[in-house]
């Protein structure tokens, strides 16, 4: 025993005895923790030289004299006037219900109209003028038209096409609408180019469809194997469906009921000055809108009708190119299948008169 004592050398029995320091941690942090000054943060006591306590300074903010009244704000329990916002966007169809054009002549059409762009407006020659101002307007007839079409006097024509026949748009000779001598802008008058379709009879229409017509305006050129508005620079109203088309591919809108055998139809279109000056704002070279209005009448009564400039679905619809008064616009009648009709554009014929 004694030769381990040597090794290890004498030691109490237990931690903390007389003859062992004591552990006991000391006050404050350790010196690596404590600032470097030795007091602590605190603020002195008492409110700043000056003041005798933490109060706001008197009066109002500097930016609200005492007399004001508090801030408007706005009370959001009031439901708006939904009168003081522009109508929503008429809402289009992917399909007509009625008769619908094939694939392949849709994209013929697409394609010829890329490759051929709307014709730029000119100051047409004064017999031109004269022939427009008489009322004694031509007809066209495409490639496309099977049937008969006869001139029955100053701007009255008679015509029918074969039963099952294809789609076939016939145009008038020269423009009713007369982009440079016409427009309000430069005359500073109202402009209205307006005619009526009568449809005598219906006949057999191509494969299941029922035969019908279309009464439009378009500007050149335009696909004349294509129903007028369905194609750019183009708008109508058409028979079988009740609905109208503008510048539309796909299922037109809803707009009117369908045209019958023994019924008269017109459309008439309306430029004039608008109701709020341009905006003078706009890029240079811009050409200030006009007003354009779109009626619609059957058997001589005003029935329906819309703006060219309403609120337009942003992903479908495709705009209003060349319908907007800046090219010349002529008048065109779409037909398919067997259809017997009379074309007028002599104002002593039509069943609507102008006020």
């Amino acid at each position: 025993m004694g030769l381990f004592k040597s090794f290890k050398g004498d030691h109490p029995d237990t931690i903390g005895s007389e003859s062992s320091q004591s552990y006991t941690p000391g006050t404050g942090p350790p010196p690596s923790h404590r600032p470097s000054n030795e007091e602590h943060y605190l603020p002195p006591p008492g409110p700043p030289p000056g003041q005798s306590a933490y109060l706001p300074p008197p009066g109002p903010p500097p930016s609200h004299k005492s007399g004001d009244e508090p801030p408007p704000y706005h009370d959001w329990t009031v439901v708006p006037d939904t009168a003081l916002l522009p109508p929503p966007p008429s809402l289009g169809h992917e399909a007509s219900p009625a008769g619908n054009a094939n694939l392949s002549d849709a994209d013929r059409a697409h394609e010829w109209c890329r490759t051929y762009p709307l014709l730029r407006p000119y100051q047409p020659a004064a017999v031109h003028l004269d022939a427009v101002k008489s009322e004694n307007i031509e007809l066209v007839q495409p490639r496309e038209y099977q049937g008969s079409l006869a001139k029955t006097g100053l701007g009255s024509w008679k015509g029918s096409t074969i039963s099952g026949g294809r789609d076939a748009c016939l145009l008038s000779s020269l423009p009713c609408y007369f982009a440079v001598p016409d427009s309000p802008l430069i005359t500073e008058k109202k402009k209205t180019i307006y005619f009526e379709v009568k449809v005598l009879s219906y006949g057999v229409g191509r494969g299941g469809d029922a035969s019908s017509l279309a009464i439009g305006w378009c500007a050149l050129p335009y696909p004349t194997w294509r129903m007028p508005g369905w194609e750019r620079g183009s708008l109508a109203v058409h028979g079988d469906d009740g609905r109208r088309y503008v510048n539309d591919t796909w299922g037109g809108k809803d707009f009117t009921g369908t045209i019958h055998a023994g019924q008269t139809v017109g459309l008439g279109m309306e430029f004039s000055i608008p109701d709020t000056p341009p905006n003078y704002g706009s890029s240079p070279g811009q050409t200030p809108g006009l007003k354009i209005d779109i009626f619609f009448t059957r058997d001589g009564v005003k029935e329906s009708g819309w703006s060219l400039h309403e609120e337009l679905d942003a992903q479908n619809d495709l705009g209003v190119d060349g319908l907007d008064g800046q090219f010349d616009l002529y008048a065109a009648v779409g037909l398919f299948g067997g259809v017997e009709f009379e074309i007028n554009f002599s104002s002593r014929e039509w069943l609507w008169q102008p006020s």
